[in-house]
């Protein structure tokens, strides 16, 4: 019987470690990113080498008629968000919700787009906040990303 406690007080220690590791950011800091005026292109907002906790992004689009700008965030090569603002308004993305992305400010103009998940993603390499503008009149994109260790 003390055997069995022990094993499991011993787990239950190890996976406290795990969560609190990959729970707390320490350091935490904004990084910031613009491209102004932004015609139609591929821009990299945000390069960060190294490793890292991602908190949360913000993204302001200035201009452009049809939305068609597209936010792609990827960690460590691989892609985890990839959509328009278009298509935030179209499928509803337009308050809190458990997904993380939220298009704060449907009409008008500037549009403000967030992204932050229930807890920070961990890049091992790098972690890259792009725009692909596929619309003309777009004054401006700025970005901003919370991130530490």
């Amino acid at each position: 019987m003390k055997t069995l406690s022990l094993k499991i007080f011993i787990v239950l220690a190890m996976l406290i470690m795990v969560v609190d590791a990959y729970a707390d950011v320490k350091e935490p800091q904004r990084t910031q990113g613009l491209i102004a005026p932004a015609p139609q292109g591929d821009y990299n907002l945000v390069f960060l080498k190294g490793r890292g906790k991602f908190v949360s992004a913000e993204i302001t689009k200035q201009g452009g008629a049809t939305d068609l700008t597209f936010v792609n965030l990827d960690i460590d090569g691989r892609n985890v968000v990839s959509i328009s603002i278009a298509a935030l308004k179209n499928i509803g993305l337009t308050q809190d919700n458990p997904y993380g992305l939220v298009l704060l400010q449907p009409t008008g103009d500037p549009k403000t787009f967030t992204i932050g998940f229930s807890s920070p993603l961990i890049f091992k390499s790098e972690l890259k906040l792009s725009a692909t503008v596929k619309e003309d009149g777009v004054v401006q994109i700025l970005a901003n990303v919370i991130h530490g260790k």
